[in-house]
């Protein structure tokens, strides 16, 4: 190990503390790497235009002074011999070099003690650790072996039982909040759980009372279709008798047939026939569903009431839809005449109360003509009220829309 250190050294450049790199000889037969003798040359020359032609150069080593050609460092003898010795000996212990990131394939073999941390030659004479105190590999080594231990018990400290401390509080608040979340989906899941199971149970009761008046309308049309299938029979029998009696040559045998299909033709004729009228369901379910259903709150759901479907002629069900919208109608009416004469009151009682103070402009001539204003208008909303209740039909749909939103602006929804 010693031998590999000392050949090292060996053939390691002076200025850059790297293996050569492409070295070249000087007059003096001293060696350098060409890139070390390109940067002194450029610190010792000030470039000017006056410059001589062959620039003086001073050895590094033994200070003696060479001059150069004019097409400078590149003109210089390289070291063949080292060359190859060089990459030889790179090829062997390629294993235990670790190269520069900044410099390409240069050995990080010099010990920065400003920064802490391996640089190649270059970075010590070109590069960002240029003019830093430096140290050799196996000095830096010794001096610091003892540092683990040192960040060891840098790491046993007071801070570091916080750590430990604070890794398990945070992992026990985690395991918490697991939980907590875990506790919030079951009560989620019983919810929707619930509604679901009341929604199927409504479903369930609804289809089974359409299903009932299914049946119920199946088995009256199911009656009625069977007797006039009994008639229409008959009918095509006393057709058949009919046309058979032409045949029939004995005028004893004829006589006494035609007499018995005459009897039954005229019963048949005298048989009340049904009239079929269009059969209506009251209330229709999408009505039940858009209007009353769809507006009841997701809590309330449990307090929906399976309407009571019947079978019903369409005029029935006209009149029955009819006397509801009356109903609605009067009631709206009735919250837009309070909404009016409140007021009106109101300030009928504070004029009453004391005249002098809040409306003393008014005289009582004046309070009598209020009075009979508002005697007059409560006379006109009472005929009006009752002339509604007998002639809303479906037209007033529109203006009924109009005063449920009037009354939900100012009122809320009533």
């Amino acid at each position: 190990m010693h031998q590999m250190n000392n050949l090292e050294e060996e053939l390691t450049c002076c200025i850059c503390y790297n293996l050569y790199e492409d070295p070249r000889v000087l007059p003096c037969s001293h060696t350098f790497c060409k890139s070390c003798l390109e940067s002194v040359v450029q610190s010792s020359s000030n470039y000017s235009i006056w410059r001589p032609i062959r620039l003086p150069l001073k050895c590094p080593t033994c200070r003696s002074v060479a001059e150069l050609p004019p097409t400078g460092i590149g003109a210089l003898p390289a070291n063949f011999a080292l060359r190859s010795i060089i990459e030889k000996y790179s090829k062997e212990n390629n294993q235990d070099i670790l190269t520069c990131s900044e410099h390409s394939r240069q050995p990080l073999n010099v010990y920065c003690l400003l920064d802490r941390k391996l640089v190649c030659g270059h970075c010590l004479t070109v590069g960002q650790h240029q003019g830093h105190p430096i140290d050799d590999l196996q000095s830096a080594y010794i001096k610091e072996k003892d540092t683990p231990h040192k960040l060891m018990e840098l790491l046993r400290d007071k801070q570091w039982t916080k750590i430990c401390d604070l890794i398990d509080h945070l992992e026990e608040r985690k395991s918490e909040s697991m939980n907590m979340v875990q506790e919030q989906k079951k009560e989620a899941l019983q919810y929707f759980k619930k509604i679901n199971e009341t929604i199927e149970t409504k479903k369930y009761d609804l289809l089974a009372s359409l299903n009932d008046i299914n049946t119920r309308m199946v088995a009256e049309y199911d009656t009625q279709i069977e007797k006039m299938k009994e008639i229409k029979e008959e009918q095509l029998e006393l057709v058949s008798l009919c046309s058979s009696i032409q045949e029939e040559d004995s005028p004893l045998i004829f006589l006494e047939r035609i007499n018995d299909i005459r009897h039954r033709v005229k019963s048949l004729r005298k048989q009340k026939l049904l009239s079929v009228n269009q059969v209506e369901l009251y209330p229709r379910v999408e009505h039940v569903l858009n209007h009353q259903w769809s507006k009841t709150e997701i809590g309330e759901i449990d307090k929906l009431t399976i309407p009571k479907i019947e079978i019903c002629s369409k005029e029935e069900a006209e009149k029955k839809s009819n006397v509801k919208k009356k109903r609605v109608a009067l009631h709206i009416v009735t919250l837009l005449l309070t909404a009016v004469f409140l007021p009106m009151l109101m300030i009928l009682m504070m004029i009453l109360l004391d005249t002098t103070v809040t409306f003393p402009v008014l005289s009582e001539t004046s309070l009598l003509y209020i009075t009979d204003i508002m005697q007059s208008v409560s006379d006109y909303a009472f005929v009006k009220v009752q002339a509604t209740r007998s002639t809303l039909d479906y037209s007033f749909d529109v203006s009924l829309k109009f005063m449920q939103k009037c009354i939900s602006y100012f009122y809320g929804d009533v």
